[in-house]
């Protein structure tokens, strides 16, 4: 009998690993340098060409040795925030050979308006984490295990929030979108943007806690917008700036996100696809252990070295989208 039960809790063991093998475990904690890709909004400015560019640089990423990519938005600002749409582009994700973490964009979700102009905002960003974040993985044939914010009782609306960890490099996602992080100017209509602002806050305090309890070498964020961390003012700039009467929808995360950075003893990359750099050929600019690349609509290998200075390299780029 006792045989019997032993063999028994050896073969559920097995299943329960072939089960899980479809999720690709990202390497321990002590793996050596490893590379992954970012590809930026590839429907800025694109007109009816931006699927075929996110189609080029998923083929591209796919040829590439990535332990991820990481690719900023699914349509364009002409597109409709369609169902049907919606499912198009969650296939191109899904046929892709290397494990893919997608981030909405403003286009996506937060700049959506029905025929009578009004914003379907929130309809549209529950229609996306339905359909591109309801899986603990990535989208991809080779899967990646993720941990959804929404693993949390508390902030169960927001899968879209995600961490995983590749060597000794803990990478996240936040949902920041390009439009002012989609605060309304309009008396009582921000709830959403107030709602996701908590969210967002207790994420980042929780990103950085682990890092810090893992001894980890580098924290590594992407969001849509460019939170411009690196321009954030100390001292009476600091007062006289949340002073000037000009709503900013990214001060917060930009001073959050500062402070928690002066804090950690590792690196800080903050990775985003703001539009102002479409045009400008990505590179990685740093203060102090603050790290910034915007790729607008650029696609790149980054190149991950523990230890190394710098340890996040720019191994190649996409031509000019």
């Amino acid at each position: 009998m006792a045989r019997q039960a032993h063999r028994a809790i050896s073969a559920a063991a097995l299943a329960a690993l072939t089960f899980h093998g479809a999720l690709q475990a990202a390497p321990k904690k002590d793996a050596e340098r490893h590379q992954f890709g970012v590809i930026g909004h590839s429907f800025i400015d694109a007109g009816s060409d931006g699927e075929a560019r996110l189609k080029q640089a998923l083929a591209d990423a796919s040829e590439s040795a990535l332990a991820f990519v990481v690719v900023t938005g699914i349509k364009g600002a002409h597109e409709a925030c369609s169902d049907a749409l919606y499912a198009t582009r969650r296939a191109l994700f899904d046929e892709a050979r290397r494990p893919m973490i997608v981030l909405p964009a403003a286009s996506d979700w937060s700049a959506c308006k029905n025929r009578a102009g009004r914003s379907v905002a929130i309809d549209r960003l529950n229609r996306l984490r339905e359909l591109f974040y309801s899986e603990p993985a990535s989208l991809g044939t080779r899967k990646l295990a993720l941990t959804r914010l929404s693993a949390s009782a508390k902030f169960r609306s927001y899968p879209e929030n995600a961490h995983w960890q590749v060597g000794d490099v803990l990478y996240a996602t936040v949902n920041l979108p390009a439009n002012d992080n989609h605060y309304r100017p309009e008396a009582g209509r921000n709830n959403e943007f107030e709602d996701r602002l908590v969210a967002n806050r207790f994420w980042l305090n929780r990103l950085f806690a682990m890092a810090r309890r893992d001894q980890l070498g580098a924290v590594v964020l992407f969001s849509e917008a460019h939170v411009k961390t690196l321009a954030q003012p100390t001292g009476l700039r600091a007062l006289l700036a949340r002073s000037s009467g000009r709503h900013d929808g990214f001060d917060e995360t930009r001073r959050q996100i500062a402070t928690l950075a002066a804090k950690y003893p590792g690196k800080v990359l903050l990775v985003d696809a703001d539009p102002a750099y479409k045009a400008v050929e990505p590179a990685i600019a740093w203060r102090a252990n603050l790290g910034h690349l915007s790729l607008g609509a650029w696609a790149v290998e980054v190149q991950v070295t523990p230890g190394a200075n710098p340890s996040f390299m720019l191994k190649s780029a996409a031509d000019e989208k």
